[in-house]
């Protein structure tokens, strides 16, 4: 009986090799290689930057057989496999992976070779009380925006808080050196924002998903502004509310749990922002966002809309078998930037300034990176393993795309003219950048 097993173990490391060979290249060997379950290593046991490790032997079949982002993730997530060192040197061999696999004629014989592999049913040790989003209701509508952004945020209030910066700011930090703190970026990014806003006091700033209030809080504690905060979900709204009260800006700071489409107080704002939300709004209901952006700015007001877009085009996976739409953002959707600017002349904004942050977003996702993983085994006290290996891939994956050039973040400044066409902005930015602010 154990010759027959050895034997067999022995048959199913030549075929695992012989998949892996297919698979990996030679550029992709100098920075990767695989421990098998058994603690062997291939090619060999030489030191690399990052580690695949095989968790049982059908853990190949699990990565590849179904042949989508969705199903090599959940492998991941499910803990058919594991990453050990920088993860994020692994997206940068996805490309030569998905052209090794693609081709009829390799994928069919990978697919033979794959289905000779064990299938381990179930979920493994890692199940999931989370699973991927189920949502209802048709596509954008305030309902189902609301499962979506609840399916993302409300994950446990403790958790990001293990990760971000001690304001909870979860969007790109702005930093004047690679070397900056996560703290110090966040504020200087909170800063930045309010400077091209140009708030001044007793002011009426609207923050368009706002989180957990980091901004609002910022902008009413240092610039005296009147700050109403909107999100979707009720745990972000209630620790917002609890750290405004701790900070004692109750008078002139709060967040409700609204969305966009449902305030009503017509050019009653002085200044909008909407910092990392702009992802969830869809291309369809790109006109009606900035249609009622402009509804509540009065006339000679600005308004700041920070968000993720396409960068260079990359073929990727459909809605349907991506893994993002699945575990992290179901109804995300990213535009080119031209798509975003169309949409908000066209709804009678004037664009006044548009600046990337693409280098930025990489930084800070690595830091959010490198701290989740210093968390880890703290997180598991608000989270399940599958939930912190969803984060750390969706942000490895993302830190990646913003150093390639596949994603990038634009801060734009939109005004909204008065009848004689003045927008009441001044000549240049220096205000933006002195030391001192502006009176």
């Amino acid at each position: 009986m154990s010759t027959m097993l050895a034997t067999k173990t022995e048959e199913l490391t030549v075929l695992i090799a012989r998949i892996l060979s297919e698979l990996f290249d030679a550029e992709a060997l100098r920075r990767v290689h695989v421990r098998l379950w058994d603690g062997s290593y291939w090619p060999d046991a030489a030191s690399r930057a990052v580690t695949l490790v095989l968790k049982h032997p059908g853990a190949l079949r699990a990565m590849f057989l179904p042949g989508t982002e969705v199903g090599l993730g959940e492998a991941y997530i499910y803990d058919d496999f594991d990453i050990e060192g920088d993860i994020e040197q692994l997206f940068s061999i996805s490309d030569a992976l998905m052209a090794a696999s693609s081709g009829l004629a390799t994928r069919l014989r990978l697919g033979r070779a794959l289905m000779q592999l064990p299938d381990r049913k179930g979920r493994g040790p890692h199940a999931s009380r989370r699973g991927p989003a189920r949502l209802t209701g048709k596509v954008h509508s305030i309902e189902r925006d609301r499962q979506a952004v609840t399916y993302h945020y409300n994950v446990s209030n403790d958790f990001y808080a293990l990760w971000l910066d001690r304001n909870m700011v979860y969007s790109c930090a702005y930093f004047h050196s690679p070397a900056d703190s996560l703290d110090a970026a966040q504020e200087q990014k909170l800063e930045h924002i309010c400077r091209k806003l140009r708030l001044r006091p007793g002011e009426r700033l609207l923050d368009i998903g706002c989180g957990w209030g980091g901004l609002a809080i910022y902008a009413a504690r240092n610039f005296s502004a009147d700050v109403t905060g909107i999100t979707l979900s009720q745990p972000q709204a209630d620790l917002a509310n609890a750290r405004i009260r701790e900070a004692g800006l109750a008078e002139r700071c709060r967040v409700l749990v609204r969305d966009y489409r449902e305030l009503d107080e017509l050019e009653a704002y002085d200044a909008l922002v909407s910092v990392g939300m702009f992802e969830h709004v869809g291309a369809a209901m790109l006109p009606a966002y900035f249609d009622q952006a402009r509804r509540l700015l009065r006339p000679g007001g600005v308004f700041l809309n920070h968000g993720i877009a396409i960068g260079k085009e990359v073929e990727g996976p459909s809605a349907e078998t991506s893994f993002s739409q699945a575990y992290v953002f179901p109804d995300g959707e990213l535009e080119p930037i031209h798509v975003t600017l169309q949409a908000a002349e066209g709804s009678g904004f004037e664009v006044r300034d548009i600046e990337s942050l693409r280098e930025h977003y990489a930084l800070t996702l690595r830091q959010w990176i490198n701290r989740l993983e210093a968390h880890h085994t703290e997180s598991l006290a608000f989270v399940d393993e599958p939930i912190y290996r969803t984060w750390r891939l969706y942000m490895s994956a993302s830190a990646y795309g913003f150093s390639d050039g596949r994603l990038t973040v634009y801060q734009t400044l939109l005004a909204k003219p008065d009848k004689l066409g003045r927008s009441g902005l001044p000549l240049t930015r220096d205000d933006w950048y002195r030391p001192d602010r502006a009176d």
